[in-house]
């Protein structure tokens, strides 16, 4: 069959993978921005830690997805386990990153100027430093999540859930009926899912950005 009929016959299929997919790097963007925002606001002050921070979370970045994976599996098993952990570690160094640029990019004088009116600290940290740097630490979040896109399909390497699945199916079967239909049906499905998710953070951008600090 043409590569239109792979896919209306098997769209529930494809639905179902496709939803899995944007679930888990969905969650496992949002679990790496909880740590990555943690670790940033913990090190910014300190140009010895944040060089600390951005060197770990870099070399994570730097280790084969098969490599991380293949070493996870022992300690974790196959399934979603391993499939989170390696994706939570592979989104920490874009966030962390950001989080260390803006939270240091803000005016040492409006902080200032929230201490003198009596803010207590951790009100400065959250409604003033956090608030101001949100735009960049999003744009961390929309980095993570299209790099994400991608090495989740390599998940599909620890039984992972996702449309890494139909790509290794199609490409462990090409000569196959159906098995390029399968890899282009997942590739694609990765891509339109990148594109969908990107718009999404610029919604989210516009909706919780005061229009004074939108960069």
């Amino acid at each position: 069959m043409n590569f239109w009929e792979f896919v209306t016959t098997r769209w529930e299929s494809l639905l179902l993978d496709s939803s899995l997919h944007a679930s888990v790097v969905v969650q496992c963007t949002l679990i790496a921005t909880a740590l990555g925002v943690l670790l940033g606001v913990a090190v910014y002050r300190s140009r010895l830690g944040s060089t600390i921070a951005t060197a770990l979370t870099s070399a994570i970045l730097t280790i084969p997805s098969f490599a991380l994976l293949g070493l996870l599996i022992p300690v974790l098993g196959l399934g979603v386990a391993p499939t989170v952990t390696a994706l939570v570690l592979y989104a920490l160094l874009p966030i962390v990153r950001n989080t260390i640029v803006g939270m240091s990019g803000v005016d040492p004088a409006v902080v200032d100027a929230a201490r003198g009116i009596g803010m207590a600290r951790w009100r400065v940290l959250t409604l003033v430093e956090l608030r101001l740097a949100w735009p960049t630490i999003l744009t961390g979040m929309r980095v993570s999540a299209q790099l994400l896109m991608g090495i989740a399909a390599i998940a599909a390497y620890a039984k992972g859930p996702g449309l890494g699945n139909l790509i290794f199916s199609g490409l462990t079967r090409v000569g196959s009926a159906n098995a390029i239909n399968s890899a282009l049906a997942g590739t694609l499905g990765v891509i339109v899912l990148a594109l969908l998710l990107d718009g999404v953070f610029l919604i989210i951008g516009r909706l919780t950005t005061s229009r004074g600090i939108r960069v």
